[in-house]
């Protein structure tokens, strides 16, 4: 079958389909990826077919002279999605104005670039199954267009179904004059334009790509998922010598993202402070930590390891313990393992991964503004030295390797496209 991926123009989320597109493309699959121009080049360095669709328009550029903005949008959730882990916002009144300024701020600017060519495109070539990221709303409307089946492919909790759930069982309670869907006016011009119904699988797609274990998920009620085993890819690595030989005794990571200094202005912590402190441990600590901001961390003890990246799949097996930020892909590649972690949670779905987590007893959780030296290093003892967060750790592990695969998944990907394709 023909199967085109859909993605904005966002490196950190297109890396986590990757696996999914080989895993088709192995089972011979004709697979295509589309984004911006500007984005071809990431896709084909995964060795996949880029279909460069629209204009270059990266929202990101409107916050680069605007910090206060972007500082603003990296604490937890955006609206209305901070209504995910805040009962409070969970009413009418402030979902309806939330998706409104969503979809003006955020949504819209993220898909319209693309969507008309993403249409052509999608009726000339005919797939017969469209995958695409919870905010590449762009993919929904190119399948619904052509026919084809379609499908989320999830890159963390599952806030955006979450939300939109709650969004719908106050719509259903709204007299019939006042019940406004800012999602499905701006979807019904689409709808009108290109001749599809107007349905709400074009917000949350006929089912849904799980990648994380049900111990680190939350599912929206009502959706269907297809739960998956995470495989990470982090785009093209090299093993670094050091790392080819056993560490000479417990060795510790520690990583804050990427994000953190690519796109936004630093880290949320003091990470020299904390680098200084954990040294006091008898570990080996390996902090990737942005070139630029290496030189203000000072002369570092001998038991320190500063690189600007390793790949984390490789490093993180070799580990006794690991600390980062939360990010979905960190903690899922790092939970693949039995290695207790610690998460230095602030951004987007972040506190809620931490959380769950540190519930299970795989690790435990400090938000970035209580995490100082003192607080980290013990933090790093107690996982070192009480056996429990090994033993949690490991059955976390054995959940997430005994999810079928990419590839073993793919067969239901098929009954599924046939279900939902229409010629």
């Amino acid at each position: 079958m023909r199967v085109l991926f859909a993605v904005n123009p966002e490196k950190t989320i297109f890396q986590y389909l990757v696996p999914m597109a080989w895993a088709l493309r192995t089972a011979g699959h004709d697979v295509r990826v589309a984004s911006q121009p500007a984005f071809a080049q990431v896709i084909t360095q995964a060795g996949l077919t880029a279909v460069p669709m629209g204009s270059d328009r990266n929202p990101w550029r409107v916050t680069t002279h605007r910090r206060h903005t972007r500082e603003a949008m990296r604490e937890g959730f955006m609206v209305p999605y901070d209504a995910f882990d805040d009962p409070a916002k969970a009413t009418w009144e402030h979902l309806s104005s939330g998706y409104a300024e969503a979809i003006r701020m955020w949504h819209k600017p993220q898909n319209f670039p693309m969507i008309a060519a993403l249409v052509d495109y999608a009726r000339y070539w005919k797939p017969d199954l469209v995958i695409w990221e919870p905010m590449t709303f762009a993919g929904s409307i190119a399948a619904k267009a052509c026919g084809a089946a379609h499908a989320r492919l999830l890159f963390g909790l599952d806030v955006f179904g979450g939300v939109r759930q709650t969004f719908l069982d106050l719509h259903r309670q709204q007299p019939p004059d006042q019940a406004t869907d800012p999602l499905m006016t701006w979807f019904d011009g689409y709808a009108r334009r290109y001749g599809f119904d107007l349905t709400e699988d074009l917000a949350t797609g006929h089912f849904t790509i799980d990648q994380f274990p049900a111990t680190l998920q939350t599912e929206a009620p009502g959706l269907h998922y297809l739960r998956m085993q995470y495989i990470p890819y982090g785009g093209p690595a090299t093993i670094p010598e050091w790392l080819t030989t056993p560490p000479t005794r417990p060795r510790v990571a520690l990583t804050m993202g990427l994000s953190a200094t690519e796109i936004y202005d630093g880290y949320t912590l003091d990470i020299g402070d904390l680098i200084h402190t954990l040294a006091e441990l008898d570990i080996e600590l390996v902090a990737t930590i942005a070139e630029h901001e290496q030189p203000a961390l000072g002369t570092l003890p001998p038991n320190v390891r500063v690189v600007p990246y390793v790949p984390w799949h490789a490093l993180a097996p070799t580990c006794a313990a690991v600390i980062h930020h939360a990010g979905a892909a960190t903690l899922a590649t790092t939970s693949r393992h039995p290695v207790p972690q610690l998460a230095l949670h602030y951004h987007f779905d972040q506190p809620q991964l931490a959380h769950k987590l540190a519930t299970h007893g795989a690790g435990l959780q400090i938000h970035t503004s209580n995490a100082t030296g003192p607080t980290v290093r013990d933090a790093v003892h107690r996982l070192l030295t009480e056996p429990h967060f090994h033993t949690r750790a490991t059955d976390l592990a054995h959940e997430i390797t005994t999810l079928p695969s990419p590839n073993q998944i793919v067969p239901h990907l098929e009954t599924l496209t046939a279900h939902h394709h229409t010629p």
